[in-house]
């Protein structure tokens, strides 16, 4: 660490540089993509307009941020890395530093449990959490709870959605035939070993983890690490103008038996409204955190196949620009946007022929 932090509560700088991304407010857009890859983000990066220059900020804890234009509308790449955590930084810190509304897609990889052949593309239309229980005793074994936990489904967002097909659809290579599924339902977990049912030296008590997901969650297709994570901050973003309320109860003091949910007996409920509380009457005027995710399936699970070098160059090349004119399609009204000025996607003193 190398600047003063001004605030212990939510670290900044004292030039306004966030704690992780290493960012502030003028240096990210209100549409993001957001990769896992270092090379897929300065791959998506060439599709940014020359003028003005694309912005590039490598933070010190491997965060990579690059902000242009694409045909002229801008948009910013995040490249986070792996899993929820990482998602929890990246979007947190991106809500500090802009204002308006956050549109986000996910474009990573993941591993599928259908026949689908690798090099699908898959759009979840939800996404549930599998997290390995850490009150399960996994030395010894235990009785009375499960080792692994699965949460309630979180919607992606429709708009957003339908955007994404149609832009995949219409930059589809001539000669590719990889299916684009949408009918589909991603399972994010806290590890691409125990979580996703994978075997190792470690005793994990996962061999049935995949069948059981199977049984009891419709339209499961895919697994990888951040899909959820997104999907649940996207949801849970209500605005600044309601406090956090306090604890209610206080927190425990002594050990607490986990609740598990859904019951094991019981389907998952995919209802479009699942996460969504009722609204109060100024909800219409808070920033939205609107997100989707396309997800290109590197592992079968099925059929224990992986994608190839030249197949991923292909899809990467297909999906990322796709991403980028679902991006600038979506409409989002003038006065729920970040102010140009002073950004460094302004115009404002770039020569009229290097803007054209």
């Amino acid at each position: 660490m190398r600047d003063t932090i001004t605030d212990a509560n939510f670290p900044k700088t004292a030039d306004g540089r966030v704690y992780h991304l290493g960012i502030k407010y003028g240096e990210v857009a209100n549409r993001i993509v957001t990769v896992g890859s270092i090379s897929r983000a300065q791959d998506i990066a060439k599709h940014f307009d020359s003028s003005p220059k694309p912005f590039s900020l490598h933070s010190e804890r491997g965060f990579l941020t690059i902000t242009g234009r694409y045909q002229g509308v801008p948009v910013s790449i995040v490249c986070i890395g792996m899993g929820g955590p990482n998602v929890d930084f990246f979007i947190r810190e991106v809500r500090e530093c802009v204002r308006g509304d956050l549109l986000i897609i996910r474009l990573g990889s993941c591993g599928c449990l259908t026949d689908l052949p690798v090099g699908s593309l898959i759009l979840p239309k939800a996404s549930v959490a599998v997290t390995r229980n850490l009150d399960f005793d996994f030395a010894n074994g235990d009785h009375w709870r499960t080792p692994y936990r699965l949460s309630k489904p979180i919607s992606a967002d429709l708009e957003l959605l339908m955007a994404l097909q149609g832009a995949l659809e219409s930059a589809r290579p001539v000669a590719a035939s990889n299916p684009i599924v949408t009918n589909a339902v991603n399972a994010s977990t806290d590890s691409f070993y125990s979580s996703q049912g994978r075997q190792t030296s470690f005793q994990d008590y996962n061999s049935g983890l995949i069948d059981h997901l199977k049984e009891i969650i419709p339209d499961i297709t895919s697994l990888e690490m951040e899909t959820y994570w997104i999907f649940h901050l996207a949801a849970s973003w209500r605005g600044l103008s309601r406090p956090s309320p306090p604890l209610d109860p206080p927190l425990a003091t002594g050990p607490v038996l986990p609740s598990h949910s859904p019951p094991h007996s019981q389907g998952v409920d995919l209802s479009n409204d699942m996460h969504k509380s009722a609204p109060e009457k100024d909800d219409v005027h808070r920033p939205l955190i609107k997100a989707a995710a396309v997800q290109m399936v590197f592992a079968s699970r099925h059929s224990q196949d992986f994608i190839t070098p030249q197949q991923v160059s292909e899809l990467e090349a297909w999906s990322g620009g796709a991403v980028l004119e679902a991006l600038r399609v979506m409409n989002v009204p003038h006065n729920r946007l970040h102010p140009n000025e002073g950004s460094v996607w302004d115009l404002k003193g770039v020569p009229l022929k290097a803007a054209l």
